[in-house]
């Protein structure tokens, strides 16, 4: 391969939290052959947010330098549940929440992955066909106390919290996947350390040589307390428009931006370094979080939407403004009206009437650009308003 291996592992490392073992990797790069780069998603939602595109901008770089690198959409493996740092069990989804949510996935992923250079696979190809008597030989080549090991596990059963028996079964099946897959390389995120060792134990036992893992940072959500997740609302969306997207993103603490810069801007680490100097010397932090915003933007859209974003924000944050594009709708009633708690919810810009009234206690919920103060206030059948429910959510709602 045309790059050095000194210079592939300043690649594979840059932002990463562990490569393990480096050791190992300079001798398979040595080899100049391209190796098999391997990371699995399991399809638990439907969309790809930002935290996702961690891991998958190491595969691009990975992907850049020559290796082939396996998207692997987990569609079997979601049916148990990944319990990598639950304190509980997670709910299983239906074969038709799986199969909806895992047609997004190639799309999204095509979004950071060169497509025509992606071998795209699915885990259920290799383990369906192990039945019963295969899943039972897997089984064999790891024992409880090994599985115990595990973080989330000890904890759940040094707490007397249940830990249901096919959850033994993930990290085995994930690792299996690097068996089906001889993979030389796979990635993660921190959390998931143990399944890919795991993966690397059975290699040996199946005779192949052991992959080495890379584990990126997980990245904190919006609420900058627990990582990005779908399931706890703090994620952005890879595919989220322009506008939301850019907002999103200026909501970010100055702190937590640094973060942000250095796990997804492709900006050197010498850039960000110097702008980060900048701001300490007294530049307008600002300034930085509105570069990141729009790289982000227009890595997902384009140049033009990232410009267009920024004007509609600062017209609808600086100015007091209103999104020119917001749902509209038509709410039926009795004829009396709804009150403004149940006309949020029903908008869809809260989740429940208990959320649109703990917003008016904070005075963040607005009817036509004006302060809700009264919870019992009660909007007319017959009329059109535009509720606002924080800085970002909006709807233009006409009441029947």
């Amino acid at each position: 391969m045309s790059v050095d291996v000194a210079q592939q592992l300043a690649v594979f490392k840059r932002g990463a939290d562990e490569l393990l073992v480096e050791a190992d990797v300079a001798r398979k790069l040595a080899r100049g052959t391209p190796l098999r780069i391997k990371l699995g998603l399991d399809p638990t939602a439907p969309d790809i947010h930002l935290g996702h595109t961690v891991v998958l901008n190491k595969m691009r770089q990975m992907q850049d330098l020559g290796h082939q690198v396996i998207f692997l959409i987990g569609d079997f493996t979601t049916m148990i549940g990944d319990p990598s740092g639950r304190n509980d069990m997670r709910p299983p989804l239906s074969r038709e929440q799986i199969e909806a949510n895992a047609k997004t996935y190639h799309a999204q992923a095509s979004k950071v992955l060169d497509p025509a250079r992606t071998e795209i696979r699915y885990n259920s190809e290799w383990s369906e066909p192990l039945g019963a008597a295969g899943m039972i030989k897997l089984a064999a080549k790891y024992t409880v106390a090994r599985m115990l090991e595990r973080d989330d596990f000890a904890k759940r059963y040094a707490a007397n919290q249940p830990i249901a028996v096919h959850e033994f079964l993930y990290p085995l099946l994930q690792g299996y996947d690097s068996v089906a897959l001889k993979a030389d390389i796979e990635l993660g995120g921190t959390d998931q350390k143990f399944n890919l060792l795991v993966g690397r134990e059975l290699q040996r036992h199946y005779g192949q040589e052991p992959q080495c893992i890379l584990t990126m940072p997980l990245l904190l959500g919006l609420d900058g307390v627990d990582k990005m997740s779908k399931s706890k609302g703090n994620y952005i969306g890879i595919t989220e428009a322009p506008a939301e997207m850019f907002a999103k993103l200026m909501s970010v603490s100055d702190v937590l931006m640094w973060n942000y810069y250095e796990l997804l801007s492709f900006r050197s680490l010498d850039e960000i370094a110097q702008l980060k100097r900048e701001c300490d010397a007294g530049r307008n932090p600002r300034d930085a979080k509105v570069a990141l915003a729009k790289e982000i933007v227009a890595r997902f859209h384009c140049a033009a939407d990232a410009d267009s974003a920024l004007a509609e924000f600062e017209a609808r944050f600086r100015d007091g403004a209103m999104p020119q594009d917001m749902p509209e709708l038509t709410l039926a009633t009795d004829g009396t009206g709804l009150p403004i708690a149940q006309l949020a919810k029903r908008a869809g810009i809260v989740e429940s009437t208990s959320d649109a009234l703990r917003l008016i206690a904070q005075r963040g919920l607005k009817v036509d650009g004006d302060v809700v103060a009264d919870r019992a206030l009660l909007i007319p059948a017959g009329t059109t308003v535009v509720v606002q429910a924080g800085k970002r959510k909006f709807a233009r709602v006409t009441l029947s």
